[in-house]
């Protein structure tokens, strides 16, 4: 029986891994598109958005203003290619924790308080999708992918001529005789 339940959790688990760059994928294609548009509408509106930084006393509100948008932006686009994902996440988490920080303090203070008012601001989602591909990687369905295929290393199998196990390489002593 138990190894009935081991086997079971095994092949679930094998299977469950299949859906790991699918979900990436749709992650970063969603994340990224609102991302990118949450930039470009920062972009074309930079007065406004300097004004809102001002009223938030971030310092150099205009060069603030002008960084943020084209990090979320250019991020949100790295996002949906999937290129230097890891550092894309980082870089977007870091932007959205300044964002709770700054313009959302009473819903980040109350994250075990009230967690409702935490999962509610409006920093959350990208919060978390950010911190979702800081942590996994953007997956094998892209440019991160693709680029480690090409640059990997080949790999070259150490020849001997005593047996292996699944623990590695047997010693001489414990090996059977090989015919020579």
């Amino acid at each position: 029986m138990r190894t009935l339940v081991s086997n079971a959790y095994a092949m679930f688990s094998r299977l469950s891994c299949k859906f790991q760059s699918p979900f990436l994928l749709a992650v970063r294609l969603y994340w990224g598109w609102q991302f990118a548009q949450s930039g470009w509408g920062k972009l074309n509106r930079l007065d406004g958005v300097t004004e809102f930084f001002a009223s938030l006393n971030i310092p150099f509100p205009h060069a603030n203003a002008i960084l943020v948008s084209n990090l979320e932006f250019f991020g949100g686009i790295f996002l949906i290619l999937g290129l230097a994902s890891r550092l894309t996440g980082l870089v977007l988490s870091g932007n959205m924790l300044v964002a709770y920080i700054t313009a959302d303090r009473e819903a980040l203070t109350s994250i075990f308080s009230d967690p409702g008012k935490f999962y509610a601001a409006d920093p959350y989602t990208f919060l978390f999708a950010s911190i979702l591909m800081l942590i996994f990687g953007a997956g094998l369905f892209s440019a991160d992918g693709i680029l480690a295929g090409v640059f990997a290393k080949p790999v070259t199998k150490l020849r001997t001529a005593w047996p292996t196990t699944k623990a590695g390489v047997e010693t001489p002593s414990s090996a059977p005789a090989v015919a020579q």
